[in-house]
């Protein structure tokens, strides 16, 4: 897999992968504000992760995902700040993106 050295990076090179729409975590699902599409945990799919932690700047510690769902046709990535700044979301959604090293 490809490394970046910044969030942005990752986020324009997988726009320029057809990842083009962007997700929220909203309570048990993905949301795209774009299209108004709600994504189940099993609804889609991880297909590439990059985790950035900021050395000195906590505003830098994010993940970011790639996302597909082939039952909705649609690609996208989610930005998800970690540790103090984390999203609260079911436990379900939460097991889905957890990584796994």
């Amino acid at each position: 897999m490809t490394t970046y050295d910044t969030s942005a990076d990752a986020i324009n090179a997988l726009v320029g992968k057809g990842y083009d729409h962007n997700f929220n975590l909203k309570d048990e699902v993905l949301y795209c504000h774009t299209n108004h599409t709600s994504l189940q945990p099993d609804e889609f799919q991880i297909d590439e992760v990059y985790r950035f932690e900021g050395e000195t700047n906590p505003d830098d510690e994010v993940i970011v995902y790639a996302i597909s769902s082939t039952s909705e046709n649609i690609k996208g990535v989610l930005i998800n700040a970690y540790g103090v700044y984390a999203e609260s979301v079911s436990a379900q959604l939460v097991e889905k993106l957890k990584i796994i090293r």
